[in-house]
């Protein structure tokens, strides 16, 4: 009986100790953490109440650091229905879907004292958020603007004009022509481009957010380890367009979005290039790379990780494509420890390409920003030519790294594998990361070792 007790007892326990390690163990072999995210997904009541509270914390402390970082003393949001400012919808609370009519916001800095004052020149009110101003509907909405910025008698009036970026560019050229109508020359003087304040209210990142990001990134992790198995591959038979759409399902069924369309390419050895001159068709002894990000909680994720398809009687990958992984990781280390506060794009991409060169580990750098926009507001690090970058891409290089900021750390590195007749094999990493003071660090882990199918 009493052997009977115990192994009860230890198979119960045994259970529940294997329950711990899932849940909370870290993977030494991917780099992530296994947590099992996805299972921990909020309904849409709890999201909205918990980005609500992240954005109160964000109106109250972010922006009058930025309002007076750029000098400026009153700053107008102003957009209509079906053509939103890039700003806007980060700054009104949850259940707001879109800008009701012309919606007009307006913060007013008081000074570190009184602080910054939020007010509202729309149609409808919204509560505590912001403080209604167009109290009297004999007068237009324009000419109620007007009466308020002239009792509040500002300096420098932003306003979301900007040639360089498209976050600070949400002003049409209709309502501005309205705004100075209503304002006249004497206050029309006194605006000023605010690209740099809408920039920094969409980049930097709340505690409260740094701290979910890693949940986000998990959530993210999660899917890749599940498409990159036989749960969604067998090879031979599986095409890269069926995981594709298995990928799309997924963040669906979760109740998430994709920013963009997730996408798998192969990389092939030459000599079974010529067998197989179907690409779409995942063979074994390719090298799978995916391009995947999601949304959750207003936050983007955006990540590349690499699988390799086992060939029958194989139980790993061949060593130099291991290598190459490795490489593309030691480009990240230079890569990150390049970021210093105050550094610009341009600076800290020729610093990290010159060190990675000189290892010969024949880098490219293409990283973005990254938060309530997949390719986001803030310090843009880009070394290819500019017939290959992005539109006005040296302009926004420019712009300085300021910390509490995400970024895909994205990059290529080339190498050489042996195993495949020297053949070059293309690694294009990018995992999401966080710049604080302490150093720019990968939110949840990064991949340092290549998923296996079978």
């Amino acid at each position: 009986m009493l052997n009977h007790k115990f192994l009860r007892f230890f198979m119960a326990f045994s259970l529940i100790f294997l329950f711990f390690l899932i849940t909370h163990s870290y993977s030494q072999d991917y780099g992530v953490a296994a947590v099992n995210d996805s299972y921990k997904i909020l309904p849409e009541r709890e999201r909205a109440r918990v980005m609500n509270q992240w954005l109160e914390w964000r109106l109250d402390n972010i922006i009058p650091k930025l309002m007076r970082r750029e000098g400026i003393d009153m700053w107008l949001v102003i957009n209509r229905e079906y053509n939103e400012d890039p700003v806007y919808m980060s700054l009104v609370p949850e259940p707001v879907m879109y800008a009701r009519r012309t919606s007009i916001l307006i913060f007013h800095d008081r000074g570190e004292e009184l602080g910054v004052e939020r007010l509202s020149g729309s149609y409808y009110g919204m509560g505590e958020w912001y403080k209604s101003t167009w109290n009297d509907k004999r007068k237009t909405q324009f000419e109620s603007l007007a009466d308020v910025i002239k009792k509040l008698n500002p300096k420098k009036i932003g306003i979301n004009i900007s040639p360089t970026w498209a976050f600070g560019d949400g002003l049409t050229a209709s309502l501005k022509e309205k705004l100075e109508k209503a304002l006249g020359p004497e206050y029309s003087a006194r605006f000023v481009s605010a690209e740099n304040l809408c920039v920094g209210w969409l980049e930097t990142r709340s505690p409260q957010e740094l701290s979910v990001y890693r949940h986000i990134c998990g959530i993210a992790h999660d899917i890749i380890a599940e498409f990159y198995s036989n749960k969604a591959i067998t090879p031979d038979i599986t095409t890269t367009e069926d995981v594709v759409w298995w990928i799309r399902q997924k963040i669906t069924d979760l109740g998430l979005e994709a920013w963009f369309q997730p996408s798998i390419s192969i990389q092939r050895h030459k000599k079974e290039a010529v067998k197989y001159s179907d690409r779409r068709v995942i063979r074994r002894g390719d090298l799978l790379h995916c391009d995947v990000g999601i949304v959750y909680l207003g936050l983007c994720t955006d990540m590349q990780w690499r699988a390799y398809v086992c060939k029958i009687g194989e139980d790993d990958a061949p060593e130099g494509i291991k290598e190459a992984l490795r490489r593309a990781n030691k480009v990240a280390e230079i890569f990150m420890n390049e970021f210093r506060t105050g550094r610009t794009g341009s600076e800290i991409t020729d610093l990290a390409m010159k060190k990675a060169t000189e290892e010969e580990l024949r880098p490219l750098i293409y990283s973005h920003p990254i938060g309530f926009n997949g390719h986001g507001a803030g310090c843009p690090m880009d070394a290819r030519p500019p017939e290959r970058a992005p539109e006005g891409i040296k302009m926004r290089m420019e712009y300085p790294l300021y910390p509490n900021t995400a970024y895909a750390i994205e990059f290529s590195s080339i190498t050489s594998v042996p195993e495949w007749s020297n053949q070059d094999v293309r690694i294009a990493f990018e995992e999401t990361g966080v710049y604080t003071e302490g150093g720019c660090k990968f939110i949840d882990g990064h991949q340092i070792k290549i998923y296996l199918i079978k």
